[in-house]
């Protein structure tokens, strides 16, 4: 049989597509497997010993890399916007392993780092927290609708709605009936559930943020807190793989979105490319940063300052996200606290 030289794994929950290709980049087989019996096949393969697995980056890429490196395999996993580019024909999974291998082989490939497991935890903790933060505002946002049907109007806050809708229920005057009472009451209770659950992570992430070196690092940077720094080390962890701070912007779409031709430079708004939680925390803590800003002097804040009053607060604040991103790199890869620079 051939010896395998790479291997390209286009991973699903109950079949995972496994390519294998030889030191001439000719197949030798590329055919579906349970996945309970993926890495039985890859352990009996003639190899290489350079031999490696290339996967899409998702959720479940981690596992198998870890699974494939206790085999002695070398790992990588590719950003699926990379692995898009090299898909040929029809989208099927034979197709979808073979532009696997083919964004794999490419002296310029772009690589998503393996996280650790603790890092998996703390990711898997910042992602159960999003959803409940979601699903906390589906289930106020339903029952002030819901109220509102019967004439009572309530404030977006979730902290007031919790503490109004008791007082709305005991109110015997409104126009809610005995059916209406309960139907709101198990909303309201689904409501607080939920609400609890958010605070209880947020006391678990602080107390991890408060554990974390690098954590109490970003937190000397204004407008990152708790959440915002174990997300970052959760959702990137190591800035090594960024060769400057601009490269960390850029994975995080807070770059302009260039469209230049003939010598002549084009820039829009921000690409909003990359993690979307991730952006969407600096921005709000760059509103955070700006709001105070007025009551400092130093370079960026007055920087910042100036921008506001010539585009608005609302650009000001992605583009001070935009600078914070460049200085979180800078302060992971020196493992220096933030220091403002006077002007």
């Amino acid at each position: 049989m051939a010896i395998v030289n790479r291997i390209a794994l286009d991973l699903a929950k109950d079949f995972i597509q496994v390519l294998a290709l030889d030191e001439n980049e000719q197949e030798v087989f590329n055919k579906k497997l349970r996945s309970n019996k993926v890495l039985a096949k890859l352990a009996t393969l003639s190899r290489t010993d350079d031999c490696e697995v290339a996967v899409e980056s998702c959720g479940m890429s981690h596992y198998w890399r870890r699974e494939c490196e206790k085999l002695g395999y070398k790992t990588v996993a590719l950003p699926p916007r990379f692995v898009k580019a090299y898909l040929q024909g029809e989208k099927n999974d034979a197709n979808d392993a073979r532009a696997i291998a083919e964004a794999a082989s490419r002296p310029n490939r772009q690589t998503v780092r393996l996280k650790s497991i603790e890092q998996q935890d703390l990711a898997l903790m910042v992602n159960q927290r999003e959803g409940f933060v979601q699903t906390r505002t589906q289930f106020s946002n339903r029952l002030r609708g819901q109220l509102a049907e019967y004439g009572i109007l309530l404030p977006k806050r979730v902290g007031t709605i919790l503490q109004r809708v008791p007082e709305v229920l005991e109110d015997d005057s409104n126009a809610l009936t005995l059916q209406s009472r309960d139907l709101i009451n198990r909303l309201y209770q689904m409501l607080r559930a939920v609400d609890e659950e958010v605070k209880a992570l947020d006391k678990h992430l602080a107390t991890q943020a408060e554990r974390n070196e690098d954590s109490q690092r970003l937190m000397t940077l204004p407008g990152i807190g708790p959440i915002t720094a174990t997300s970052l080390l959760a959702l990137i962890g190591d800035v090594s793989e960024f060769k400057r701070g601009r490269n960390l912007s850029e994975y995080l779409g807070l770059v302009p979105r260039q469209n230049s031709s003939g010598g002549k430079d084009r820039l829009g708004g921000i690409t909003k490319k990359g993690n979307t939680k991730l952006r969407t925390l600096l921005v709000h803590g760059a509103r955070s940063a700006l709001r105070v800003a007025q009551q400092r002097h130093d370079r960026l804040s007055l920087w910042a300052q100036d921008v506001a009053k010539r585009r608005g607060n609302n650009v000001a604040a992605v583009a001070l996200a935009n600078k914070h991103a460049r200085i979180i790199w800078a302060m992971l890869k020196n493992k220096e606290d933030y220091r403002m620079t006077a002007a």
